[in-house]
Order: structure tokens, then sequence, then C-alpha cells
């Protein structure tokens, strides 16, 4: 567990110079802390962010400034088998995540709702915070949206007051660096290979996801995908109360929640509408948020009307345009195997599909697409560092080789007919070629709408 206390007469050093890093930089250094930030790159000067008093910079290399450090702090990105992590622990330096730093200043009082899995974190912790924000009008309590889904828990607790609530969406990275957090309720939406090549392996990830509920008791909830094979062989583990959702007909562990095709249905017997979202995932994804909120004490009738009010996120098989008959689908946050299968998914039944596939790969292999390509796709473009991977692990499955986005787009917009639709949902991390998930998806859209004519 991070103690601040410990380390009052010391410098604390982070690493990384991103999002995460300034953030709990600045949060350090509000409480009185000696702060030296430690970042690989070599950082301009005009590009280096203004900093408050209290912390200093390093860039361009580790020095022997942050190894004399009382203990550091690691951005989520940054592989546990860095070379300068490696050293770390070899002379024994204790290093914390932004996630658990962070919370160690938190006032009494406040609930803490954690959602983690391989997909649908970002929209069940948005719908969850929806939902916790519309029971809490009319009173004192505030809710604070943060974590993986954009705004960074150091940027959030300096905001949080006695009695607020959090709603964090956790990445596999934050957990693994994580050695004490205690959600009063957590969630594993699912677990599906991703990010293979940070964790060295499959075990790794699956024991980082565990980490979400490790500190729990018997007060606490943990909610798990029932159907899930992965997340009910951790229901045995858990300390805590287990609370099940399941939308298929075979399902592992007893269930509180199902899906009758039109309702969510309910073991205490509310049944709620779920949200106005395409696909079964994200009846899944509402059901995880639902049973949490019940648990907290929201009536059913403020969950329905969040349910009601919500719409898709952006990047998440997000429809943006429609040209000529054809439709334009943004699918960016996709950057796993398992995302994509789930956005051909939502489209089964005609066969109209134009993806755009390719990135960075992440280690799995892209076989595990072919069902899905064979029953939805017209054409599958490929772009980005993993093209030949793709092409080769597709076992001869005819694919266009694009190399950029742009000229996907080019392709497909000159390929589809009414009734057809172009769908980027890459597979991939978005590095290669893009700064994020995000500016990928932005550019898709910009260079979708640029050959559009107003």
């Amino acid at each position: 567990m991070f103690n601040a206390a410990l380390f009052k007469q010391q410098t604390i050093g982070v690493l990384g110079l991103g999002k995460s890093g300034l953030a709990v930089a600045k949060l350090l250094a509000s409480k009185g802390f000696s702060v030296l930030i430690s970042e690989s790159a070599t950082v301009p000067p005009e590009k280096m962010p203004a900093l408050p008093a209290g912390i200093s910079v390093e860039t361009g290399g580790h020095t022997e400034r942050l190894f004399a450090c009382g203990c550091w702090i690691k951005s989520p990105g940054i592989s546990p088998r860095h070379e300068v992590l490696v050293q770390a622990r070899q002379r024994g330096i204790r290093v914390y995540s932004e996630l658990e730093a962070a919370l160690s200043f938190l006032p009494p009082q406040v609930r803490i709702f954690a959602v983690t899995g391989t997909n649908g974190k970002t929209t069940t912790t948005a719908l969850l915070g929806k939902i916790l924000s519309q029971a809490a009008r009319g009173t004192s309590r505030r809710v604070h949206v943060c974590g993986n889904i954009g705004s960074p828990v150091s940027l959030a607790v300096g905001q949080v007051q006695s009695g607020d609530d959090m709603v964090i969406e956790v990445s596999s990275y934050q957990l693994e660096d994580s050695t004490y957090f205690h959600p009063k309720y957590a969630c594993v939406l699912n677990i599906t290979p991703d990010h293979l090549e940070h964790h060295g392996g499959m075990e790794n990830y699956i024991r980082a996801k565990a980490a979400i509920f490790r500190y729990q008791t018997a007060d606490d909830l943990l909610v798990l995908n029932g159907a899930d094979p992965l997340c009910a062989q951790l229901a045995a583990e858990a300390p805590s109360r287990v609370a099940a959702f399941s939308t298929q007909p075979k399902h592992l562990l007893k269930t509180d929640v199902f899906f009758d095709g039109d309702e969510m249905i309910f073991s205490e017997g509310d049944a709620l509408r779920p949200p106005h979202l395409s696909g079964l995932h994200n009846v899944e994804n509402a059901m995880a948020a639902a049973l949490m909120a019940l648990a907290a004490g929201v009536p059913a009738a403020t969950v329905q009307q969040s349910f009601d009010t919500f719409s898709a996120l952006e990047h998440r098989i997000e429809p943006f345009a429609v040209y000529n008959g054809v439709t334009y689908i943004n699918d960016s946050k996709a950057t796993n195997l398992d995302s994509t299968i789930t956005a051909l998914k939502s489209f089964e039944g005609e066969k109209n599909i134009w993806l755009i596939l390719g990135g960075r790969d992440k280690g799995a292999s892209y076989e595990v697409l072919l069902p899905y390509l064979q029953k939805t796709c017209k054409h599958v473009l490929t772009i980005g560092e993993a093209m030949d991977k793709i092409e080769r692990e597709l076992n001869g499955y005819p694919v266009v080789r694009c190399d950029t986005l742009a000229r996907a787009v080019e392709v497909a917009m000159q390929g589809a007919v009414s009734g057809d639709k172009v769908l980027l949902s890459p597979a991939c991390a978005s590095f290669d070629q893009f700064t994020s998930f995000e500016d990928r998806g932005r550019q898709f859209k910009q260079l979708v709408c640029a050959r559009i004519p107003v």
C-alpha cells in the first residue's frame, strides 16, 4: 500500500511525462511533496508543459537522480520488463501505480466503483456514472468518472469530497502495478486475450484483472460475467459477494440477471429495458452497470431513466455518416480481436461490410476472425504494421493491402454501393501511425467527411 507519509522527507520519482504522470506529479506537489518526473524520450523545451513549484524534470533518459528517489510512481503504459524497472527491483526501490498513489489521498466515506474487462469497460463506466449522477441529483453527493476512460484518477482526487462516489475504469496495466486496491463495488466484464506482449502471457493478464477484487471483503460486491469461462473461474477466488450476469442460455455461474430478448430480468424482481445501443455486448454492459447501481441503493426507476437517455460513445461502433446509401462506422476503440468480433457480430445477417483492419500487432492470431469475416464482409482492407501478419494468418482470405487509413478510405468509398457499411474496427493498437485510438478514429471521420460533398 502506498503510504505517502513514509516519503515526506524524500523526493518521489514519477516515470513518464504523459497524462497520468503529469497528473500524479501535480497532485503530489499540491500535497507538499518534492517530485522528479523522469522521461526516457527527449522533449524539446517548447513542448515542455508548465509545472508548479516542487516538480523537477529530466528527459532523454533516466539518471541516478531517479534512483535516489524514495519511491517511484509508474505510468501504466511502461512495460514491467522495461530495463529501468528491472534495475529498480534489483535495488529494492518500491514502485507504485498512479491509481494507488492517487487513491491514498482520498477523504473518508468515498464509495469506489471499479470496472475492468477486456472489452466494454468505457461504455459500462460511462453508463454507471450516468446512473449514479442521476441518483445523486438534489443531494450533496458528487460523482467523479475517471481512470482509463480518459481522465487520470489523480486529476479527480483533488476534487473529491467526503461522501462522493468515484467510478473508475481500470485497465490491466493499472491493476498489475497496484499493490493494494479496494473498491467497494467491482466488475470484471469479460476476459479474452489482449495486451499479451505487455503482460508476458495470458496467465499474467488474468492475474492483473483479478487484482480488482483481491482486497475486497465480504461486505463488498464483485460483478462477473457468468457465461465467460475465465470470469467464472475467478469467482472461487473472490473474498466478496459475487453477482453474475449473462445473456447466454448456458452459463457457468448462478446468474442474478438474464436477458429474455426484450428485458433484463433481475432475481430481485426488477425488469429493465436495456439502453438503445446495438449489440448483445451492450446488454451485458448495461447488466453489469445495473447490478452495481442497484446494490448501491439506486432505485430501479432511476436506472431505467438513465438507460433510456444514454447514447453511444465516440469510437465505439459509432455510425457517423451516410453517403450514397453507404453507412460509415467508427469503431477505432476496437484495439483487440475480441472487440472486432463483437462489432462484426453486431452486423450479422447481411454480407455488406468493408472492414478496415490493422495497426500495431498485439500478439494474438487473426485466424479467429475468419468465421466472422466470411459471414459479414465484402472486403477486408488492411493498414499499418500488422498487414503482413494479418494476410498470413487469414490463410488466403482475400485482402486489399492499403497501408494507410487514407488509402483504405479512398478504396472503400470508390467501391461501396448503397446498403454497404464501411467499418473501421482495426483489432490492433494505433501507435504505428497515430497517437491514440481517438486520433485514429477522428482522422477516419475527417477523411470520410472530406470526401462527401457539402
